[in-house]
């Protein structure tokens, strides 16, 4: 007995209308995202060629080494290491400094080979203390 075979259809995959699925998607996930809002720290940048700041009586000195090494100047004029180099630790520190003055300049000294992590965490923290007048500290260019 002869069966004959019935013949294949060929099975087309309609991508057109997967690739208007897909654009209708990603238009919805766009649109429904929301976006995180970006806070700013007030901070006045010191010009490099300018002229030297004003001196005053008292400041809070945060010195950033080359490695990202966190220290604190204390009343003797000398960077004091932070026990704690995390977030948390510098966050303390600067905490028991801002709850004493908050009005008085907080100076980042950061090494030109600082990473910018180490020195926007600081910045940041120091907004977040509470300390209003932020410099950074730089030298004069040399020709």
């Amino acid at each position: 007995m002869k069966f004959q075979r019935k013949k294949r259809e060929n099975v087309d995959i309609a991508l057109i209308s997967m690739i208007d699925v897909l654009f209708v998607l990603l238009l919805f996930f766009m649109v429904s995202t929301s976006f995180t809002q970006h806070t700013e720290v007030n901070i006045k940048l010191p010009e490099a060629e300018g002229a030297a700041a004003d001196e005053h009586p008292k400041t809070v000195s945060l010195v950033i080494d080359a490695d990202g090494v966190y220290s604190l100047v204390g009343d003797d004029g000398l960077p004091h290491q932070l026990i704690n180099q995390n977030r948390a630790g510098l966050k303390q520190e600067l905490s028991k400094l801002a709850e004493q003055a908050r009005d008085i300049p907080f100076v980042i000294n950061a090494d030109d080979k600082t990473p910018n992590k180490a020195v926007m965490t600081a910045l940041d923290i120091a907004g977040q203390v509470g300390f209003s007048h932020i410099t950074f500290a730089t030298l004069h260019p040399t020709d």
